[in-house]
């Protein structure tokens, strides 16, 4: 590991209420085991976040966070409307700029875009929104896990665990990070060749699209106005960065 010896290596999940858990829980999993982690669970308003169906609690404001060495953003079907909160957005946008890796999983990329972190930035994200990357600036990769130098973003909720796998053998190396995978036993080995729209069999892909249909409208319209929020924000990283 390249940090300095002793040296806490933060990392700052920014969690949101209605996020899909598996996005944050996944990745939490893995790089908590990061030699030297010392992870901070934040949040828009801190205390209890509900996310499908369990709630976390004791999370910390994330306008109280100083600073971190990785900041991962979680997605969820709310992702393009969180994208509208200015002030976490603006908070997530802050943390980044001063991070040595900025993430995501799933539809979290629409929120680092939003932030305006993605300008021009090849990113990940779940295959049914990943049309929405562009009205960020952003170009969508469909890698499960895509790299666009400080950038690492993970695609769609279950990609989360191979995004993190990837981080963490960047940050430790890939001896340390396959002990982790074997201590946690990731094998993943599905009954079913349905996870992609690409091998998923038709009428699967009709039923989930109709409940997408059902969304999409909605989903739009929200990122939509999330991205004409952001463009100052971007003229500000683009600032930061060249700085």
């Amino acid at each position: 590991m390249s940090e300095e010896a002793g040296r806490p290596f933060t990392i700052v999940f920014a969690i949101w209420p209605g996020m899909t858990h598996l996005d944050f829980t996944g990745p939490h999993q893995v790089l908590s085991r990061l030699p030297n982690a010392a992870v901070i669970v934040a949040s828009p308003a801190g205390g209890s976040v509900d996310a499908d169906g369990l709630t976390f609690g004791n999370t910390v404001r994330i306008a109280d966070v100083r600073g971190c060495d990785l900041i991962c953003v979680p997605g969820g079907v709310g992702a393009a409307k969180v994208a509208q909160d200015e002030a976490f957005v603006c908070d997530v946008r802050r943390l980044a700029l001063g991070a040595k890796y900025v993430t995501s999983v799933c539809t979290g990329s629409l929120i680092l875009g939003a932030a305006g972190l993605l300008q021009g930035r090849r990113a990940a994200c779940h295959w049914a929104w990943a049309h929405l990357l562009p009205l960020f600036g952003a170009v969508h990769d469909p890698a499960r896990v895509v790299r666009d130098r400080e950038i690492i973003t993970g695609g769609g909720v279950t990609a989360g665990i191979d995004f993190a796998f990837t981080v963490m053998a960047e940050i430790a190396g890939d001896a340390f990070a396959q002990t982790v995978q074997l201590a946690l036993e990731y094998a993943p080995a599905p009954p079913f060749d349905a996870g992609r729209p690409e091998t998923a069999p038709a009428h699967v892909l009709e039923q989930f699209q109709s409940v997408r249909r059902k969304m999409m409208e909605t989903r739009e319209a929200e990122a939509q106005v999330a991205a004409g929020m952001m463009l100052g924000r971007a003229d500000e990283v683009s600032d930061a960065r060249a700085r």
